[in-house]
C-alpha cells in the first residue's frame, strides 16, 4: 500500500509578509524535499474544492462569510494580531481544508493506506467563529466532522502533538462525544489553554501539558498516555494535527525533541491504530518554524507512514 501526499501550489501564495514565522518556505522546503527523494510509494494529489456545506459542519455562516470577504485585493490585512492575510491567502486557506477531505477520501477509497497533508495555513487554533495563531479555518476539525457526516463514523480521535495547545479544536469539539481530542503541548504557554482540568463535556479531551525544557525521554514517556487513551476509546479513524515545533531547534517554543522522535511517535501511533481502526490515519501540518528541522522531521514522519503495514 501507498501513502498519500496532498499539497497545493496555492500554499506558496499565502504571503504573510517579511519576518513572519508562518512563511511561504515552510511548505516549499517540505515539498521540494519529497520531490528530490522521488519515492514511488508516495501518491501526490491536489486538494479537492471545498464547499460551504463542508465548512458549515465546523464554522458558522457569518464567520465563513466574514473570512471570505476579508482577503485584500492587494497588500496585507490581518484577522488577528498574528494571522496575516494577502490576496493569495483565500485559495490557500480553502485548499488547506480541501487537502484533508482529499486525504480522507483517498484512505476510505483504498487509494492509499494513510496520508500527510503538506499545506498552510495551519488550523488548530481556529475556533468556531475566530481566527487566531496563524489559523483561519480549523482544517483537522473539518476533517473530523466530514468523517462523521459522510462516512457515518461515531468515534474519531484527533492527536495533536503541536507544541502549542489546540484551543480551537477543543472549542469546536468540547461537547461532541464522537470526537476524542488528545493534545500534548508546552504549558503554561500560548494560547493559555490546555490544562489537565479541561476535559470536555463528555471527558472527550485529554490534555497532556508539559513544561518548557521537556526532553525527548520525558516526552516519549508522556506519549504513552496518548496511546493508552486511544486504546480506551478505540477510534474508527485517527487524525493527526502534526506540528513539528516541539523540535529543539524551533524558535517559537522550548521543547527538546529531535528529528528522530517524530518517526518514533508516528510509528507508535500507527502500531496502535492497527488494533482498532485498521491503520486509518491522516495527518495534516500544523506548526514548525525552523525550516531545516521542519524538512527533516516531516521526512521522518512520512517515512513511518510509508513503512507501516
Amino acid at each position: 500500500m501507498k501513502t498519500g501526499l496532498i499539497t497545493s501550489d496555492t500554499s506558496q501564495n499565502h504571503d504573510t509578509g517579511p519576518g513572519h514565522p508562518e512563511q511561504i518556505a515552510r511548505v516549499s522546503v517540505i515539498v521540494e524535499n519529497f520531490k528530490k527523494l522521488n519515492n514511488k510509494n508516495l501518491v501526490w494529489k491536489k486538494p479537492s474544492k471545498v464547499s460551504d456545506e463542508i465548512l458549515l459542519t465546523t464554522h458558522e455562516t457569518d464567520y465563513i462569510n466574514a473570512v471570505k470577504n476579508s482577503f485584500p485585493k492587494k497588500g496585507f490585512s490581518s484577522l488577528d494580531g498574528d494571522t496575516i492575510i494577502s490576496p493569495g491567502s483565500k485559495n490557500a486557506t480553502l485548499d488547506a481544508v480541501g487537502s484533508i477531505i482529499t486525504a480522507i477520501d483517498g484512505v476510505e477509497n483504498k487509494e492509499f493506506k494513510n496520508a500527510f497533508c503538506a499545506v498552510r495555513p495551519p488550523g488548530h487554533h481556529a475556533e468556531k467563529n475566530k481566527a487566531m495563531g496563524f489559523c483561519i479555518f480549523n482544517n483537522v476539525a473539518v476533517g473530523a466532522n466530514y468523517l462523521i457526516k459522510k462516512y457515518k463514523y461515531k468515534k474519531i480521535a484527533i492527536v495533536d502533538w503541536d507544541v502549542h495547545a489546540s484551543n480551537g479544536t477543543a472549542d469546536i469539539f468540547y461537547d461532541n462525544e464522537k470526537v476524542l481530542l488528545i493534545s500534548t503541548h508546552q504549558y503554561p504557554y500560548y494560547p493559555g489553554t490546555g490544562s489537565e482540568q479541561e476535559k470536555g463535556k463528555f471527558n472527550n479531551i485529554l490534555n497532556i501539558p508539559l513544561p518548557a525544557g521537556t526532553s525527548s525521554e520525558e516526552y516519549l514517556n508522556a506519549f504513552e498516555r496518548v496511546l493508552k487513551k486511544l486504546e480506551e476509546f478505540k477510534p474508527e479513524f485517527i487524525l493527526i494535527s502534526a506540528g513539528f515545533d516541539a523540535h529543539k531547534n524551533d524558535p517559537l517554543a522550548q521543547f527538546n525533541l529531535n528529528t528522530e522522535d517524530y518517526y518514533t511517535i508516528t510509528l507508535r501511533l500507527l502500531k496502535a491504530s492497527k488494533r482498532f481502526c485498521a491503520g486509518k490515519v491522516v495527518s495534516i501540518l500544523e506548526g514548525g518554524y525552523d525550516l531545516q528541522a521542519l524538512q527533516d522531521s516531516t521526512k521522518r514522519h512520512v517515512d513511518a507512514l510509508l513503512e507501516f503495514n
